[in-house]
């Protein structure tokens, strides 16, 4: 029987990103949770919308997450609320990825029993959306949430918009929530560059996103983050294997090049892989021979993982 313990990957996103006492309300769901621990969580005033990362052994994570979620469903009301961010739901998204001695499969099954026991306690019907997709459309979160919220409402009862668990329309307040399951989450960068103009981050961010000709695996936009006046190029980048972070990098700074520019930095928004660094650093530095284990912390991993 295999003994070791299992640690699941959690990104969950809801809809509020303004009202402290609210976000806070329903981060405490996830701190403080024997067995869960809160990574960190972003709110953004603008999209009206927090990410949340916390990891966790299978059992206290779910209860984690779906006490998180009753607090959003409590707490939103999707009748009011605004936002610059796509969303259909209080409870918009749980995404789920495999972390340590689990498999995506497992994963996809525990994405599973989220999503029923979400419907069967609240009410609120369920997306499934990744690994746990119905149909080769709702693999994608942008077929799901198609016209938002309000949009939504409109055609849930079609066949095609229908949710996956519920009836076919929204719950009157907390709308619906998509759960998933996939191999990792997609990396957020902010690549600053030497201007306050932000028609020239406009300019780079469309050459750089897939449906306007650019990389296939990356969306991106052009804005001026927090505690900033300089605009970044930001990037959701969806597959970091196939396109690598140096490689996005190196586009936007010849790009920035044609404009007079400069690169003054880069942000990582959330976590990483320590692979999508250590690739920087491979092609930087030229790395050869280089093995996972000469980075000391990665042999303590190996010692806890096999507890």
């Amino acid at each position: 029987m295999d003994q070791k313990k299992k640690y699941i990957h959690a990104v969950p996103n809801f809809s509020e990103g303004r009202r402290t006492e609210v976000i806070e309300a329903i981060v405490g769901e996830i701190k403080n949770v024997k067995g869960v621990k809160l990574i960190d969580f972003f709110p953004d005033a603008d999209f009206n919308r927090t990410v949340i990362e916390c990891i966790g052994e299978p059992e206290p994570l779910m209860e984690a997450l779906l006490n998180m979620a009753e607090k959003a469903y409590e707490l939103i009301d999707m009748e009011k609320q605004k936002g610059s961010h796509p969303r259909i739901g209080a409870q918009d998204t749980i995404p789920v990825f495999p972390l340590m001695n689990v498999t995506l499969e497992e994963c996809a099954e525990f994405a599973e029993k989220v999503g029923t026991a979400l419907f069967e306690r609240f009410q609120v019907p369920v997306y499934f959306s990744g690994e746990n997709a119905r149909t080769p459309e709702r693999r994608e979160l942008g077929y799901i949430r198609k016209g938002q919220y309000e949009g939504l409402k409109e055609v849930v009862h079609l066949p095609e918009r229908a949710p996956d668990l519920g009836p076919a329309k929204l719950h009157p307040s907390a709308g619906a929530t998509i759960v998933s399951a996939a191999t990792s989450n997609l990396v957020a960068i902010n690549v600053l560059l030497s201007t306050i103009d932000i028609e020239i981050g406009k300019r780079i961010a469309k050459m750089m996103r897939g449906p306007s000709g650019g990389f296939s695996t990356i969306r991106s936009v052009a804005f001026k983050p927090d505690g900033y006046d300089n605009v970044a190029v930001s990037m959701n980048m969806f597959d970091i294997d196939q396109t690598p972070i140096y490689r996005a990098f190196q586009v936007i700074e010849n790009e920035a090049k044609r404009y007079g520019l400069s690169i003054i930095g880069t942000q990582v928004c959330g976590t990483l892989r320590q692979k999508a660094l250590i690739n920087c650093a491979e092609y930087f530095l030229r790395l050869v021979d280089f093995d996972y284990n000469q980075i000391v912390e990665n042999n303590i991993l190996a010692l806890v993982g096999e507890e």
